[in-house]
């Protein structure tokens, strides 16, 4: 991990809502943004930012993620995502995130991250698939 990973790093992504985006359980009138959907977006974003701050080899997997949900956001909007770490501590990196349609603020909360070495996580997926049987 490169120094210049810091808190107050911050990144924005802007996203369309698009159909694979939306719930579907309540008609066409009401397709909005999912919940799911919105965290994985938020999970990419955090570490879209992550990657830009690693080293060669180095990833990062998501740990935990608090989230209020405040709007909905209609199909077709576009939301923009704001993401800023606001701590590290050796290889955990805790952000704050907040997100808006134009119109509404629709989420706010905390992600947090871990960043791993790709060939030793490989290696420790391997030997529990072996030990799975898979």
């Amino acid at each position: 991990m490169k120094p210049s990973l810091a808190a107050g790093t911050t990144r924005s992504s802007r996203i369309v809502v698009d159909r694979a985006r939306t719930i579907d359980f309540m008609g066409e009138q009401a397709r909005v943004y999912a919940t799911p959907m919105l965290v994985q977006d938020l999970e990419i974003a955090c570490r879209e930012l992550l990657l830009e701050h690693l080293d060669p080899g180095e990833d990062s997997v998501g740990t935990r993620v608090e989230i209020d949900h405040l709007a909905a956001t209609l199909l077709g909007m576009t939301v923009e995502l704001t993401v800023s770490v606001v701590e590290t501590n050796g290889r955990a990196v805790v952000f704050e995130f907040a997100g808006t349609d134009g119109i509404d603020a629709i989420c706010r909360g905390r992600h947090h991250r871990f960043v791993v070495d790709v060939a030793k996580t490989a290696e420790r997926l391997a030997a529990k698939a072996k030990k799975a049987g898979l």
